[in-house]
Formats: C-alpha cells, structure tokens, sequence
C-alpha cells in the first residue's frame, strides 16, 4: 500500500491521517472501521458502537489538531433492523453533539457487520505529524491510561461497573480542543488508539529518536487503582491495553491552557527504542506491546 499511495499528502501512510493542501487550505482526512467481534462486542449497545465509530476516526483528526467538518459512512446491512434503529439514534446523536454533518457513503448486505468512517477535517495552521520529535523533547501524554482495557474487560465479564471504565471502553471522548491547542507548540502528536507503549515506539521510529519513559508517571484514573491497583503489573496492562483515544505528544515549549489534564511521561533521547523504567529500576519490555492488525 506504501508503494501505491506516493502523493506527499498520505504522509508514507505512517500517521493518523492524510493531509491535502487545496487553495491554501489544508484538508485534513481519516478514514477507520470497526469490526464486530474484533473492534467491539457483539452484545455492546448499538447506539454506543456508533459512538466510538464517530470517536475514533475525531480522535486521528484531534491529533492533527484539525476541526471536522464531515463525514461519509460505509454501512452493513445484516437484516437486523432493530440493531439499525439503534445503531442511528446514537449516530444522530453523535454527529449533532460534534455538529458533524453526514455527507454521504454507501450500504452494502452482508452477514457480517462491518461499520467505516471517512472523516474531512481543516486546519489552518500547523498540522503535526508523527516524526516531528526531537532529542530533549519532553513526552506528555493527556487524561488518564488503561480505563478502556478494563472496560472491556468487564464489559467481556458483562458487569457495567465500575461505570467510568465501560464508558471509556464503549463511549471515548477524542481530544479535538485539546489537539486544537496543543498544534502549535508541539513537535509531534498522535493518538493513542492501540496502547501507550506501541504507539510510543511508532512516533520514536518515526522520529529517528528513542524514548525514555517513567512508568510510574502514567496517569490512571481513581476507577482503575481502586480496581486494578497501581503495581507494576497493572501500570504494564495499561500501558499495552489500547482504545485510550487520549493523544501523546512532544515538545519543548511551555504548554498552553488545556481543557483535560496532561503529565509529562518521559523524553527524547538519541538512539531507537523505548527504555522504560519505575520507582524499582529498568522494566522489561513485555513481548506485545500493544494491540498489532494481523497479530496471533
């Protein structure tokens, strides 16, 4: 795919999303789809599936720090009508809670249910890329790591507490006014959609740096320490869990006011790699560190 997509507005097809240039404007462009059984549970609420469809696709372009401005929709039609119904109340919500109109796409059947989004952002200022870092950069990442994993967890074990993880699991927040802010001071930005530590090496490889990162320093939320802890073990399972949507980033300036919090996670060093340690020395990186397309 690399090899066919060579226009410079595709990026090398390693960043969140492709970048156009159109009469001085910037366009910015996202496509992502949800598969039921892989992206989602089968039993999840149809309205909330709709709700992360809109959330993760707003979450690419909150790392561009780009404002949507439409969407098209490719939908299955699997002869579950009731399951329909549902799905669109929440998408009808969605799109008016993001003052995002649908502008089109297409319906297939199918005995599968495979849901996509395309969505059409604008920036008019700078759009961050993923390889942007450089050494002495500081790492910063936004609100609060490994709720979804546990979410998904309880939610797999069909409990719906505590409320505040299935929600991160089910219903994401994409950080677009925060992307928006963080655009000019950053060096690089990205969201983190399949684990900290995965994504962390991607934006390092893509940067030609390497990462140091203190583990300790990983924000979790009230909800997850009293359900998980904050161990080693449970700082390792949030870090590789995935579907944060939260957006990590680097840069040397002074931050602006943010509508969410951000901690700084670690820096920019010269080499390749991640090298991750806590209150007790160097941690051994898992062997999976996060959630990989393909992967057994």
């Amino acid at each position: 795919m690399r090899a066919l997509a060579g226009h410079p507005a595709a990026r090398g097809l390693n960043d969140d999303a492709a970048v156009l240039e159109i009469g001085g404007k910037q366009l910015v462009l996202t496509h992502d789809m949800l598969v039921e059984g892989v992206h989602y549970l089968a039993d999840d609420p149809p309205d909330s599936v709709a709700i992360k469809l809109l959330a993760v696709n707003l979450s690419d372009l909150a790392a561009k720090g780009a404002r949507p401005v439409g969407a098209l929709l490719g939908y299955t039609l699997t002869g579950a009508a009731g399951w329909d119904a549902q799905f669109l109340r929440g998408l009808k919500k969605g799109l008016a809670d993001y003052d995002l109109p649908l502008l089109g796409g297409d319906t297939v059947q199918s005995s599968q249910r495979i849901l996509a989004l395309t969505l059409l952002g604008e920036s008019s200022g700078a759009v961050p890329s993923r390889s942007g870092v450089r050494v002495g950069d500081a790492l910063f990442v936004t609100g609060t790591i490994g709720d979804a994993g546990l979410g998904l967890e309880l939610a797999r074990s069909g409990l719906e507490t505590p409320a505040a993880l299935v929600r991160a699991y089910r219903k994401p927040e994409p950080q677009l006014a925060a992307g928006q802010a963080l655009a000019p001071v950053v060096t690089a930005m990205m969201d983190v959609s399949d684990g900290l530590l995965i994504d962390a090496t991607r934006m390092a490889d893509a940067s030609g740096v390497g990462f140091v990162i203190d583990l300790d320093a990983v924000p979790l939320s009230i909800e997850s320490i009293a359900l998980a802890g904050q161990g080693r073990d449970a700082r390792i399972a949030a870090v590789t869990a995935g579907d944060d949507y939260q957006l990590l980033f680097t840069s040397a300036h002074p931050l602006p006011k943010l509508p969410c919090p951000v901690t700084r996670i670690g820096r920019a060093v010269a080499g390749r790699g991640l090298h991750v340690h806590d209150h007790d020395g160097p941690v051994e990186l898992p062997l999976r560190l996060g959630w990989l397309h393909g992967a057994i």
